[in-house]
């Protein structure tokens, strides 16, 4: 399959795909850095999905598929995204030509929902069959293949939801669960089933799922079971300080309901003695601006995230959704921060209970008022906990690298 070596090593011509070339979410930050990781191993790399203004990757022929924005464009175009959202003629056919112009060894699949549709898989599979062996690889960064809006919860309710588990898709459609819209969820409960019948997902080779929980969810599918791995995401080596910590708790993330705000705003309430610093920005940042003992400070990041993550005596991480694996968690404790984290998802994996933070029940506001009250009122736990995130590991993007070309390769 590979056809030079440097030093033992096999080099590869890697296709990165995925929906989104620009700067748009966490996608898109794992898809560039991974691609600079195997170039700096002499690997080649070229990347296919949507045309953008912003585009800062791309292949040597210049084949996209054209912009789709969906809240833009003319009536005509707008009655057409049904259909393209679901079957993709141009996607199969520009990604075509960067196939016979590349030749990659192996196709890795990202994002594709909507804009590029699944019809990408089997325009690889066509390809390989007529040219040359090709594995495709596909990184799971939400529920995608097992639940039509991607969350395993329905919107209108904010129950974590697994109905469609099995195959069993016009349950999306029932509850309206994409946008609260019935059509919407309708296009959505389509595109689900229309795949599972064409079989499209028997052609992945390899399935990477970021927690032990998402793949646990993935292997509901038989036809997944054998195919799923998991690899905690990769975050950026951090060096260690000994920082003095200041009296405050800290969120950082999305001020949103499946993240457990409500709840959280709840305890904060009843908890007039204890400070609370938020950094985010959501739909319930209104709420947030009235309560005496938080303090928002809004989005932040580079240095100025960091150093709010560092003096904090702990975080609180109070999600109430099936989260895989939240940067946050793996940021807090790497910063030398103990998180105070819900039991749920994969944010049990990413933490040592007991050791570098506390866990509770997800949704149980007198559990995490309890949590909360112990922790600020211990300050010699919450420097022992701080103290032993020193020893936390997660991969850095060499040794996740490392692992994905085994995978790759077959291995």
């Amino acid at each position: 399959m590979n056809r030079y070596m440097i030093e033992g090593t096999k080099l590869m011509k890697v296709l990165m795909i995925n929906k989104f070339l620009h700067p748009n979410g966490g996608s898109e930050t794992y898809i560039f850095k991974l691609g600079a990781y195997l170039r700096r191993q002499g690997h080649e790399v070229q990347y296919f999905g949507m045309e953008h203004e912003g585009r800062c990757v791309g292949n040597a022929v210049n084949a996209y598929t054209a912009d789709m924005d969906f809240h833009d464009g003319s009536k005509l175009a707008k009655l057409a995204y049904p259909i393209k959202t679901i079957y993709s003629s141009e996607a199969r056919r520009k990604l075509r030509f960067v196939l016979d112009d590349f030749k990659p060894d192996a196709c890795h699949i990202n994002n594709f929902n909507y804009q590029l549709t699944p019809s990408v898989i089997l325009e690889i599979q066509k390809w390989r069959r007529e040219n040359q062996p090709c594995r495709i690889v596909f990184t799971a960064h939400d529920y995608q293949l097992v639940c039509p809006n991607h969350m395993c919860n329905n919107p209108n309710t904010g129950e974590n939801c697994e109905k469609c588990f099995g195959g069993h898709f016009i349950n999306c459609t029932k509850g309206k669960c994409i946008h609260g819209s019935a059509a919407k969820s309708f296009i959505g409960t389509m595109e689900a089933m229309f795949w599972k019948m064409n079989g499209v997902y028997h052609y992945i080779d390899a399935m990477i799922c970021c927690s032990e929980f998402l793949k646990t969810k993935m292997d509901s599918n038989s036809l997944f079971a054998e195919k799923t791995v998991t690899m905690h995401n990769f975050v950026d080596r951090i060096g260690w300080k000994d920082t003095e910590k200041k009296d405050y708790v800290l969120y950082f993330g999305r001020f949103s309901k499946e993240k457990g705000i409500d709840t959280l705003i709840k305890v904060c309430k009843e908890l007039a003695d204890v400070q609370f610093i938020f950094a985010g920005t959501g739909p319930l940042e209104s709420e947030i601006n009235h309560i005496p003992n938080i303090k928002n400070v809004g989005f932040q990041r580079g240095e100025a995230l960091e150093k709010l993550i560092r003096e904090a005596r702990f975080s609180v991480y109070p999600s109430e959704w099936y989260e895989n694996c939240p940067f946050s968690v793996m940021e807090s404790q790497m910063y030398g921060t103990p998180v105070l984290g819900a039991k749920i998802g994969g944010i049990p994996e990413l933490m040592e209970d007991g050791k570098t933070g506390e866990l509770f029940e997800s949704g149980n506001a007198v559990e995490l008022k309890y949590k909360i009250q112990k922790l600020w009122n211990d300050k010699d736990l919450t420097c022992q906990y701080s103290r032993n995130c020193k020893d936390i590991s997660f991969d850095d993007v060499d040794r996740y690298g490392e692992k994905l070309l085994k995978i790759y390769q077959g291995e």
